[in-house]
């Protein structure tokens, strides 16, 4: 029988699997919009640990993704975000303790939830390589490939496509190494680098102590806040967190951990975010969610069990109380190129869930939907997914 809790290597390199996701949408937020460090690491860590926990197996904890990116491209306020994470957290509240949830997923095809994961697959391997070429968002902000690094480029070759390449070899060599498990040594080798060759920005600055976050410290959003939030960023929300942080993520976990996973249902999925929300925003941090793309990158770096989110979330836990805001400083060591590393072979481990359809028409539907997604959004993606996979049903419809 599996144990519930491994506390060794292979479930630290694990825990590591999904920063590059987390990371990034992170440091966006606190960038751009003003959110607390404090209160995102906090509430990141505890997540991490109660989500451990109860769930017993290991559980991905992400930003929510459409909230996450459209507030950074648009610079919007810190009590808008606020805002989206209170009426996200009621929502879920709702649709999950009423067992409306339940009903939806009934109706959720197979091939949608492939759909679902391939696409997301694919999202998180382009955004692992603009993280290599320098090309993201967050770096094109900050007007540097690697904004933290002394070292731009070696000749004509840009830092971070070296350090992708070398860092890209030594993952595929090491994936199923015990030993040195590839998550672990990437990400620790990026530090080690940071270290020796980067700008140590901050680090003069750390006090250590006891740093607690504090009670809404951005305020109450006004009611301007909260309807905006509503049209701007929750509605484009919804469709994305039931499709991938609800259905597709509880389906993976059965697949992935299978009986040990009994726990993780679409309702307690619902509760389970619908309580992280409430709870971070209420201390500065950021709307949190799981993911399927989170759990395939846990799973492909080591993690089996729920001691990978106790040992993750101690990380944040210590990070945030011990460092307060400062904390950043020891983020800013990892280079953004590593990031991308993690990225991409997530994406991959998630886009080779597809390898269990069966027909034609399943296919169709799975790539169908990644079209939609790369030309729309991944809410388009589900919402479209689902309308063709119910009209496929139909004898006298061929692909």
């Amino acid at each position: 029988m599996q144990p519930k809790y491994r506390f060794n290597r292979l479930e630290f390199s694990g825990s590591l699997g999904d920063l590059g996701t987390l990371l990034p949408l992170a440091l966006g937020l606190i960038l751009v919009n003003g959110l607390s460090p404090n209160g995102i690491f906090l509430s990141v860590g505890l997540f991490f640990i109660f989500s451990g926990l109860y769930f017993g197996v290991t559980v991905p904890i992400q930003p929510m993704k459409v909230i996450s990116a459209y507030a950074i491209a648009t610079a919007m306020t810190a009590s808008q975000i606020t805002a989206s994470g209170y009426l996200i957290g009621l929502v879920l509240l709702v649709i999950g303790a009423t067992g409306a949830i339940s009903v939806i997923g009934r109706y959720i095809p197979k091939s949608v939830v492939r759909g679902v994961q391939l696409s997301t697959g694919t999202l998180l391997m382009v955004e692992g390589i603009k993280f290599m070429l320098g090309t993201t968002k967050l770096q094109v902000l900050r007007q540097a490939a690697e904004p933290y690094l002394g070292i731009d480029s070696i000749g004509p070759v840009p830092v971070g496509i070296i350090i992708g390449a070398v860092g890209g070899l030594l993952t595929l060599l090491l994936l199923d190494n015990k030993k040195f498990p590839a998550g672990m040594v990437v990400v620790l080798g990026g530090v080690a680098l940071g270290l020796i060759a980067g700008t140590r920005q901050g680090l003069d600055l750390i006090n250590p102590g006891i740093h607690l976050p504090r009670f809404l410290p951005l305020g109450w959003p006004t009611r301007a806040d909260f309807t905006f939030a509503l049209l701007a960023l929750v509605l484009p929300q919804i469709p994305m967190t039931l499709g991938n942080a609800v259905i597709a993520y509880a389906d993976l976990s059965r697949d992935y951990f299978g009986d040990h996973s009994r726990k993780v249902t679409y309702k307690s999925a619902c509760i389970s975010m619908a309580l992280a929300n409430l709870a971070s925003v209420t201390i500065g941090g950021m709307p949190l969610c799981h993911g399927a793309g989170g759990l395939a990158a846990h799973y492909r770096f080591g993690a089996r069990t729920a001691g990978s989110n106790l040992m993750i979330g101690i990380v944040f836990v210590i990070l945030a109380v011990a460092l307060g805001d400062e904390a950043l400083a020891v983020i800013y060591l990892l280079p953004l190129s590593v990031l991308g590393i993690l990225l991409l072979f997530a994406g991959c481990q998630l886009g080779m869930t597809i390898m269990d359809l069966e027909n034609r028409k399943d296919y169709f539907v799975v790539l169908f939907m990644l079209g939609i997604t790369l030309a729309a959004n991944l809410a388009a993606g589900f919402l479209v997914g689902i309308a063709v996979a119910w009209m496929l049903k139909a004898e006298k419809l061929h692909v």
